[in-house]
């Protein structure tokens, strides 16, 4: 049989990893868990930020001026706040736009 094969009730199978060999680089980098109950701090900021809407903000900053310091696992609760603080300065603008021109009236 070659090495690294191994049979098992049906076909070959190739074991993904060799202990005799070197392991991947990245294996145990990302075994730690995420701060805040294991969900991140980019999903606590856009959870959070529906009471507290400034936390949008500072996710959006950590999304896009520490980017490569990141946990790749936090991008996408960082990118939902990024999106989250959008919309709602979107909104708001749109809501002071209608109010000024119905004060002026």
């Amino acid at each position: 049989m070659e090495k690294g094969k191994q049979r098992s009730a049906g076909g070959p199978y190739e074991a993904l990893l060799y202990p005799e060999e070197d392991p991947h680089p990245y294996v145990g980098i990302y075994d730690r868990p995420l701060p805040c109950c294991g969900c991140g701090i980019g999903w606590f900021c856009f959870l959070v930020g529906f009471i507290f809407p400034l936390l949008w903000y500072y996710g959006t900053i950590r999304f896009f001026w520490t980017q490569r310091q990141n946990d790749p696992r936090e991008r996408p609760g960082l990118a939902a706040c990024a999106i989250a603080a959008l919309v709602s300065t979107v909104a708001l603008v749109i809501t002071l736009i209608i109010l000024l021109v119905l004060h002026q009236i």
